[in-house]
């Protein structure tokens, strides 16, 4: 896999694997003691209807993608379900 800058992802569209466009990014979590990478927090589009989701939603709102889920990064970043 190749190397991306986290600062070249900041406000990314996020889109899942069947095309629906999730959000834009805000921020990745990990953990640092490990080093790991977490979760990708998606500031949601207005139009997203809630149970088109799946995924876990932090006390702003924001869905909280685990980084796992990620398949592939290009024009947009684009997630599993």
């Amino acid at each position: 896999m190749v190397d991306i800058l986290a600062e070249n992802l900041s406000g990314k569209a996020v889109m899942s694997a069947d095309g629906t466009e999730l959000g834009d990014l805000y921020n990745i979590t990990m953990n640092l003691e490990s080093g790991e990478l977490n979760h990708l927090l998606v500031s949601p589009h207005e139009q997203l209807r809630a149970e088109r989701v799946d995924f876990d939603v932090d006390e702003m709102g924001r869905l909280r993608v685990p980084v796992a889920n990620v398949q592939a990064v290009k024009d947009y970043i684009v997630v599993a379900r």
